[in-house]
């Protein structure tokens, strides 16, 4: 990432998801930061020029649809954009990755089926 900006922002939220889920496994897969827990995926980011984006799955975007409408973010059906320019709800994102470890408690597979 070139932009000093949007790299310690998106450090930031790493560096928090790390912190606040220690439990969780970090690696790139994909050539993107993500998230894992007993080998099943629970949450994945990526940059982009205007945004990051949050990948918690399409379950995890229907669980939440309406409080990520209410933050004020933009969604698609696998993910979630946060304009560089506003604030991270880390409140909103502690409970939709919390949401998808106790949905997956018991996912033998990397993804949903």
């Amino acid at each position: 990432m070139d932009n000093p900006d949007q790299r310690a922002r998106a450090e930031e939220v790493l560096n928090w998801v790390a912190t606040t889920f220690p439990n969780l496994k970090s690696k790139i897969a994909w050539n993107q930061p993500m998230f894992t827990d007993h080998e099943t995926f629970i949450i994945g980011f990526s940059v982009a020029k205007q945004h990051m984006a949050i990948a918690p799955e399409k379950a995890g975007i229907l669980q939440f649809s309406d409080e990520i409408v209410e933050a004020g973010y933009d969604h698609t059906k696998e993910l979630i954009r946060i304009k560089w320019s506003q604030p991270v709800d880390f409140s909103l994102l502690e409970r939709i990755i919390a949401f998808n470890i106790a949905d997956k408690a018991d996912c033998s597979t990397f993804w949903r089926k």
